[in-house]
């Protein structure tokens, strides 16, 4: 058995990529995009016709509408691939923007249903802001399901977990970049690997708070920079993983055991927390690391959606 079918009997395997023709090789559950994954596929020749065709079909509506049409195609033709769930992301230029949000949430949620795509087969992607989750909380209880992404900090999922959230992506690799870069020449690869690497770490606690409190939100590791983060975090509710990766663990078949276990997360001693939104304001302003990745994030998922919005015009 391979590492990617050993990963699968442990932990939902979902394909983080906008490259449809990807996916039926490596048969994951899920596929999650992002504007980024989606600003990359329509470059290839093979995908351009996708976004020539939405101009053509709908080139005299406003371009929030035509860009969230394209995020839908995609995301149909995503779901002809897989059995189970696409994630669509809302414009991060309305991150701080509670009403926005859900207003943009909604109507990518009806382009999917006038398509004939039922709701339980879409997460809608939303920034973990203050202003997202509170976006995200109204949503679910409206029977949208949502996928909070750009999650760094402790803090983030807990609000997550207290706003009944369906899923959240906590970002391994790019809080492993960030203590690597700020150790600089101090770093030693070999003392932050596998379940000492920040990242990892980071999941993991949140996993085993989610699992000691029965909170109900699916833990999702998401960003990896390496297999050894996906192999240390095996037992995850859900890991999303790009294409290159997924090719690695299938190439192996050195051993894979779980690395995460719900039941024996259950009898951990971890204190309930809770947070309001100074608290939160405050634990993400003393978290350096989650202030510095959630703003980057938002900043380059913004950056791409005006080169999308420029390719489209």
């Amino acid at each position: 058995m391979n590492q990617l079918d050993a990963l699968k009997q442990l932990t939902t395997v979902v394909a983080d990529t906008g490259d449809f023709k990807q996916l039926a090789q490596f048969q994951p559950q899920d596929a999650t995009t992002n504007p980024s994954l989606i600003l990359k596929a329509v470059q290839k020749p093979e995908y351009l016709p996708l976004l020539k065709a939405t101009v053509a079909a709908h080139g005299a509506e406003p371009m929030d509408l035509q860009i969230d049409r394209l995020l839908v195609r995609f995301g149909q033709e995503i779901l002809a691939t897989i059995p189970g769930r696409v994630s669509t992301e809302v414009d991060a230029r309305l991150s701080f923007d509670t009403a926005a949000t859900v207003a943009r949430a909604k109507r990518i949620m009806a382009l999917y249903e006038a398509e004939g795509v039922p709701r339980e087969r879409v997460l809608i992607k939303i920034a973990s802001t203050w202003e997202g989750i509170q976006a995200a909380a109204e949503l679910q209880r409206e029977g949208i399901r949502c996928n909070l992404t750009l999650l760094f900090a402790f803090c983030q999922a807990v609000a997550c977990g207290d706003a009944q959230v369906q899923l959240i992506s906590p970002f391994v690799g790019r809080i492993y970049d960030w203590y690597k870069k700020s150790a600089g020449a101090a770093w030693v690869e070999a003392d932050n690997a596998l379940s000492n690497d920040p990242g990892v770490k980071s999941v993991a606690a949140i996993y085993n708070h989610y699992k000691r409190h029965g909170i109900a939100t699916e833990v999702m590791g998401a960003s990896f920079r390496n297999v050894g983060q996906i192999t240390a975090l095996a037992g995850c509710d859900l890991l999303t993983i790009s294409p290159d990766l997924l090719a690695q663990l299938a190439a192996s078949d050195a051993p894979l055991n779980r690395a995460l276990d719900a039941k024996a997360a259950a009898s951990l001693d971890l204190p309930a927390m809770h947070f309001d939104e100074a608290s939160f304001r405050y634990a993400l302003n003393e978290d350096a690391m989650a202030t510095e990745k959630l703003a980057e994030g938002i900043r380059a998922f913004c950056v791409d959606a005006v080169k999308l919005e420029a390719l489209m015009r």
